[in-house]
């Protein structure tokens, strides 16, 4: 892939750090807060995030997998995540050749209809099989992913930057 002009060449990214940081997301996302509908989705920003980045690693495989988790740990409706999760991998994996030509402010902003749509996915389920609506405040939620998408960036990225050992005679 062309890389879009003054952006690092990145190192190949660690197998195992993908796997080690969608169970830290996961794990976030099984502490109990109580009812908080409004808290950003951790391991939501994390599909996303490896999907754009590696699609070949993370795909609707794995979003499903991670979603059947979030199911069962929450007793929801089984389904309710793994739905969202892969509709939200799916769409991710679709646009990450577009996604990656822009700074990463312009690439929150473009990913801010589709953690809404994820959400609503996840809204709709509940009520359709009997639940209430958890209020306007489950808004909030895609906006807070948005704004925690360049911090993910920036951490996530921080790995691949480490510079490489030096050759003297190769000028990159």
């Amino acid at each position: 892939m062309i890389m879009p002009r003054g952006q690092q060449l990145l190192l190949p990214v660690n197998p195992v750090f993908i796997v080690v940081s969608l169970l830290v997301g996961l794990a976030v996302n099984l502490v109990p807060l109580g009812r908080w509908v409004w808290l950003p989705d951790l391991l939501m920003v994390l599909i996303v995030f490896w999907s754009v980045h590696q699609p070949l690693r993370v795909g609707m495989g794995v979003a499903f997998a991670l979603g059947l988790c979030m199911d069962v740990a929450q007793s929801a409706l089984l389904g309710q995540h793994a739905l969202a999760y892969t509709v939200l991998s799916f769409s991710a994996t679709a646009m990450h050749r577009r996604l990656l030509w822009f700074s990463v402010p312009s690439q929150a902003l473009q990913l801010l209809p589709m953690f809404a749509m994820a959400h609503g996915i996840e809204t709709l389920l509940r009520m359709v099989t009997g639940g209430i609506f958890p209020g306007f405040w489950v808004l909030l939620a895609p906006a807070l992913e948005v704004a925690l998408w360049p911090l993910a960036s920036w951490v996530l990225l921080a790995p691949q930057r480490r510079p490489p050992d030096r050759d003297e005679n190769r000028p990159l």
